[in-house]
């Protein structure tokens, strides 16, 4: 069987194999979208300065946005009303976040972000100016808003754009990095199409947990720096059943390095924007992929030859901890290869390759089990977007270098798996006992997480005895499998392998490698119920949790996020509307 065609869910693949502008407030000064802000680092005094400006930064003096880069370099929207229409020769429009009109709660704050990304002391959450930019209250004249396309659910959808969230601006850190700052939910811009411009509380907590728990797991995502809520009403029919229901408004602040993705790309070869896209292009080469010379010949080669390596990379990371992204369209992809627009995923309670975290994928195109093929075929949209700026011999290279995105995948992925079983060195037999594994595993509907997390925690002595205390569940569940004892035998033979090994250093790499702790969808959805009624408890207290997934925490041992999921979880229903 050919790798070049990934059969749905990779690991089925290998079974076959083996087996067959500018706003002041009092004290908050951001830059107008067509005002240069100079902001240098002087790195070798960086720890003293840090300190300084800490002190500095405890309020928003001298903290400022900018997105005069952007402006500088690509075309704006020479419209600047704000109402919906098909926008031509432009990557954003100028257009101004819509305000709450009643309280506004602020219901979480990301330290980190706020401390290690924005230069912030996280006591700044406390004040009125925090809660003003976090709500799109007071932000800036010339935030924007981004005009892309996208293949949604395998067809071209033609514009979409940031239909509910603007961008605020770009800042730059101490350490020189730059950030761009976005406000999701925060009302409608010229790409609304039939949308309110909004977010909803549940959605909204899912985004600010889920790309908070990815980045804790290692995983490269956009980041949540704040979520706020508020009284305002939004309707919305969660399930498209005609059943709608009153919601409340809600505003995540998340922040990226860039929110340019593969139809940020394809809508200008789609309109023959040719030359824009090359000046697109060119800006995000030169801003992120450093390594590659904008003078380069083959520059645009080598920036899909990045991207293909990385997705593959990204994948197979959402894989290992049983993430499904759910909305894989070619609107959510990023560029940089960060995982991006949390709306209905899911991480998989029991194992299915067959698991669809979306109830309006009704062709169950996003299933966990096809999201390499779903990576390929985004791999080939991009690959058709850049077409028009490549050359007959560049773009036979290109196709060659697509096919072999299935290598790639397939070798990242036995590479982290075999991780993830505690094996050290590698052995011609390794991708067949991992499949072995999965595939008991789906036959017993064992819970994925839980069983790799067991399988490191558990003594070779006991498993080898099949001595399973109720503290190892998921093992209990998988070893009534007939075929268990033979895969337990594979197991610890190939440990034997594992020169110079000790049972305290396997049990420690894979505590590091399987985390004990993932969002699932029933952690999340009680601490929805309980922000709905203005108890925000859990949603704090699963931040803290998630902050530290692979390590056993008192607190999240007593709440049961370890535990076997109730029985009700799996009546839960997360949907694209938000």
């Amino acid at each position: 069987m050919s790798r070049c065609s990934l059969t749905p869910w990779f690991f089925t693949w290998l079974m076959l194999l083996c087996l067959s502008g500018c706003y002041f407030l009092d004290s908050l000064i951001v830059a107008s979208s067509f005002r240069h802000v100079h902001h240098y680092v002087n790195k070798s005094n960086l720890d003293q300065d840090y300190c300084e400006r800490k002190r500095k930064l405890s309020n928003f003096g001298g903290w400022r946005l900018s997105t005069e880069k952007l402006t500088a370099a690509l075309p704006i929207d020479p419209i600047e009303e704000n109402y919906v229409r098909e926008v031509q020769d432009s990557v954003f429009s100028v257009v101004h976040p819509t305000p709450f009109k009643s309280r506004v709660l602020l219901v979480a704050v990301s330290k980190e972000v706020l401390e290690d990304i924005l230069d912030l002391d996280v006591s700044v959450s406390d004040t009125e100016d925090f809660l003003q930019l976090v709500s799109g209250g007071k932000i800036v004249l010339g935030s924007l808003a981004h005009r892309y396309g996208g293949h949604q659910f395998g067809s071209w959808a033609g514009q979409l754009g940031d239909g509910r969230a603007h961008l605020i601006g770009v800042y730059t850190n101490r350490f020189g990095d730059n950030w761009e700052l976005q406000l999701k939910g925060s009302g409608r811009t010229p790409y609304s199409r039939n949308g309110d411009g909004r977010a909803v509380l549940r959605s909204s907590v899912r985004e600010f947990l889920g790309s908070e728990a990815m980045h804790y797991l290692g995983i490269p995502t956009s980041r949540a720096a704040s979520l706020v809520v508020s009284d305002d009403v939004v309707w919305r029919d969660p399930f498209y059943n005609g059943d709608v229901k009153k919601e409340r408004g809600a505003i995540v602040l998340r922040v990226a390095k860039s929110w340019f993705r593969i139809g940020s790309l394809e809508i200008l070869t789609y309109s023959g924007e040719l030359r824009l896209l090359r000046i697109l292009l060119d800006l995000v080469i030169d801003e992120h992929f450093p390594s590659i010379s904008v003078n380069d010949s083959n520059k645009y080669l080598a920036f899909f030859s990045r991207i293909v390596s990385e997705t593959a990379d990204l994948i197979v990371l959402w894989m290992s901890v049983g993430f499904a992204h759910g909305v894989y369209n070619t609107d959510n992809f990023s560029l940089l290869s960060v995982t991006i627009d949390y709306g209905p995923f899911g991480f998989m309670d029991s194992y299915d390759p067959d698991f669809v975290p979306n109830v309006s994928d009704d062709e169950r195109r996003y299933k966990i089990g096809n999201q390499a093929n779903v990576g390929m075929y985004n791999l080939n949209k991009l690959l058709q977007a850049l077409n028009p700026l490549l050359d007959p011999r560049q773009k036979q290279l290109a196709s060659q270098i697509l096919e072999g995105y299935p290598d790639q995948y397939y070798k990242r992925f036995t590479e982290l798996f075999r991780a993830k079983l505690g094996l050290l060195g590698s052995s011609d037999d390794d991708g067949y006992m991992i499949a072995f594994l999965l595939k008991l595993m789906e036959d017993a509907r064992a819970d994925f997480t839980m069983t790799f997390r067991q399988l490191g925690e558990i003594s070779l002595d006991c498993l080898k005895d099949f001595s399973l205390s109720q503290e190892f569940w998921a093992l209990q569940d998988i070893a009534k499998h007939k075929l268990f004892p033979s895969w337990v035998a594979m197991y610890l033979l190939r440990l034997q392998r594992n020169a110079g090994d000790s049972e305290s250093d396997r049990k420690r790499r894979m505590a590091s490698v399987n985390p004990r702790y993932v969002l699932r969808n029933w952690m999340a959805e009680s601490a929805i119920r309980k922000a709905e009624r203005n108890d925000f408890s859990e949603v704090r207290l699963l931040q803290q949790v998630l902050q530290h997934p692979f390590q056993r925490q008192t607190m999240a041992e007593r709440a049961g996020y370890a535990q076997r999921p109730p029985a009700w979880a799996k009546e839960i229903k997360v949907s694209c509307s938000s």
